[in-house]
């Protein structure tokens, strides 16, 4: 039998004929949504008695951003659904996206370029089966068809995408594009999911939804070297990710609470192993001289949780292990974030948002020691970290809407020992965002 006879066998099988019928009735059969971002940062420049090649550069420094995607769908058959969505980008993050662990912009990628250039981010297949007789209603929206299906049942996606589409998402603090900028605010800091330098991957993720409960799980594709723009072949460096959901309410107003494991399987290096080779040859430490293949284990617990009708909270700790080299991420080997989300009906502005959050980040012993002997890593290096401490970052912004489809940010960022270092900073960075959808 033909896959697809077998994914509509299946959902004949889950679905009662009530909510068919209803899909059928009200589901879009095509859907083009876009998108367009611009971001410009700058920072004043800040107290730096040394620096090493991945370190912020102290003095006045400025830059931007811009992307525009195109989200085009169709309806393959029952339940199923094919998104593509080509994008071009343009610019660079502050310092070329170097010197902050957790880095200051989710719209700047490991790479970069002067003029635009185009890719094909996501290009996959949604399979969703639905069961039982309790229907909702799915609104059309960017890479979502628009359709009337039942609340539980499992749902299949397979092709390329982001690990973040689906895994460790958060209602409040979760898109560079709409809330918080900072890396380590809209993601768990210690979250090394597998992607490319842009953030992307070939993979697949099962979703089974019950009630009150979502358990997902995953396997993905890591890159060929860390920190890489290409990806593995075959899948012979994989990542394998599961994560549970539970929904309730209290007082009234909904919150969710999800628990994710993660384990990343491929060449990886030691840090301790790194130091060692140096110390043996005389020089700096690099951990791509001493990669073997091995696992390296993380964790991630994400809360969010509404108080008023207008107000939101959220809350995120991550974890991973500190012996080894970031994989995909950033050099984060723990991490705290937690903040406020507010919505502007109070004064009128019912669409505006106003956010506030900080996040704690920090490494590992091992970690320290390789950074301090001139190790670099996936974002920071100074060439040297005799005064380790936490990184400690603070976010705010407004967004102000312009009807439905435009909005104008506003962001600023307090950096305490970027990269560790308790010698450099503190660092304020100063943001501008402007979007526009359909």
């Amino acid at each position: 039998m033909k896959k697809s006879g077998v994914l509509l066998y299946l959902a004949c099988l889950w679905t009662s004929g009530r909510a068919t019928e209803m899909n059928q009735d009200a589901s879009e059969s095509w859907g083009v949504h876009g998108q367009a971002t611009y971001v410009s940062q700058f920072h004043p420049g800040f107290g730096s008695p040394y620096q090493g090649p991945n370190s912020l550069s102290p003095g006045n420094n400025g830059r931007q951003t811009a992307d525009v995607t195109l989200f085009a769908g169709v309806r393959l058959w029952s339940g199923a659904q094919a998104w593509v969505n080509p994008e071009a980008d343009q610019g660079f993050g502050l310092n070329g996206t170097l010197g902050v662990a957790g880095f200051t912009s989710g719209e700047a990628y490991k790479v970069g370029a002067p003029g635009p250039y185009f890719r094909l981010p996501r290009a996959f297949i949604r399979q969703t089966i639905g069961r039982g007789d309790e229907l909702r209603t799915v609104v059309p929206a960017a890479n979502q068809l628009g359709s009337v299906q039942s609340r539980e049942g499992i749902t299949l996606t397979v092709g390329k995408f982001s690990v973040v589409d689906i895994f460790d998402t958060n209602r409040y603090a979760h898109d560079p594009r709409s809330d918080f900028l900072n890396w380590s605010i809209v993601d768990g800091g210690a979250f090394d999911y597998a992607a490319d330098a842009w953030g992307y991957t070939y993979g697949s993720a099962v979703e089974w939804t019950g009630s009150w409960w979502t358990l997902r799980g995953g396997g993905f594709d890591l890159s060929r070297v860390p920190n890489s723009p290409q990806l593995e072949r075959g899948f012979g460096q994989f990542a394998l990710i599961g994560e549970f959901e539970e929904r309730h309410d209290l007082g009234g107003h909904p919150g969710a609470l999800k628990a994710l494991g993660f384990v990343n399987r491929g060449r990886m290096g030691s840090y301790d192993d790194a130091v060692r080779a140096a110390q043996r040859s005389g020089t700096t430490p690099r951990v791509g001289l001493v990669r073997r293949y091995g696992s390296r284990p993380g964790m991630a617990l994400n809360l969010e949780q509404e108080l008023l009708p207008d107000l939101g909270v959220f809350a995120r700790a991550s974890a991973n292990d500190g012996s080894k080299e970031a994989f995909e991420f950033t050099d984060i080997n723990r991490s705290l974030a937690g903040g406020v989300s507010l919505r502007g009906e109070r004064w009128n502005r019912g669409d505006d948002t106003f956010g506030l959050a900080a996040v704690v980040n920090g490494i590992s012993t091992a970690a320290r020691r390789y950074f301090d002997a001139g190790g670099l890593g996936v974002l920071v290096g100074d060439g040297r970290l005799p005064h380790y401490s936490l990184e400690k970052i603070a976010e705010t912004y407004y967004s102000a809407h312009f009807g439905r489809y435009a909005a104008v940010t506003i962001d600023y960022q307090l950096i305490v020992n970027p990269a560790y270092n308790r010698d450099r900073g503190p660092v304020s960075v100063f943001g501008l965002r402007l979007h526009a959808e359909f």
